[in-house]
């Protein structure tokens, strides 16, 4: 299985980047990962709603440049589907017996997504409704989708 995780923004604090090694390093018995970081735009304060989609759209685009042909994408969303960590792992374990070898996570910048990107997705996922830095997505989304291996395994893991 290839994972592929497409996200806007660097990752400039240390711990996040030392957070995202150990998900990656464990991810590598399950799967082939690539973490692809694009560059967010310039988004200063009191933006209009036209400036603001203009920044997505931009955004989008480098987002949606960067997916493989094929690939089976899930965006994150605070409008997408909550589900549990064992529902993640069915989800994934699915997509592989159905025959999908590449799924693609996105993760969009601080002005969320853009509408193409939003429906070009496959499946639209929320961790919550709750707003979470899109840095640290990336290391909850690691580390569920690390669980979500382990748990189609039958392999323990902390409930």
């Amino acid at each position: 299985m290839n994972i592929k995780i497409i996200a806007v923004g660097k990752i400039k604090e240390k711990y996040m980047r030392e957070g995202i090694k150990e998900y990656s390093k464990r991810l590598s018995r399950y799967c082939n990962l690539e973490i692809i970081e694009i560059g967010d735009e310039k988004a200063p304060e009191n933006l209009s709603k036209k400036d603001i989609e203009i920044i997505k759209n931009k955004e989008g685009r480098k987002l949606l440049s960067k997916i493989p042909q094929n690939s089976f994408i899930i965006s994150l969303e605070i409008e997408g589907k909550e589900i549990s960590s064992e529902e993640l792992s069915k989800k994934i374990e699915d997509l592989m017996v159905g025959g999908i070898n590449d799924i693609t996570f996105i993760i969009g910048g601080s002005l969320g997504l853009s509408q193409e990107v939003r429906n070009k997705a496959n499946y639209k996922l929320s961790f919550s409704k709750m707003t979470f830095p899109h840095q640290l997505m990336r290391i909850i989304l690691l580390e569920q989708i690390y669980r979500g291996f382990r748990i189609i395994r039958g392999e323990p893991y902390h409930k």
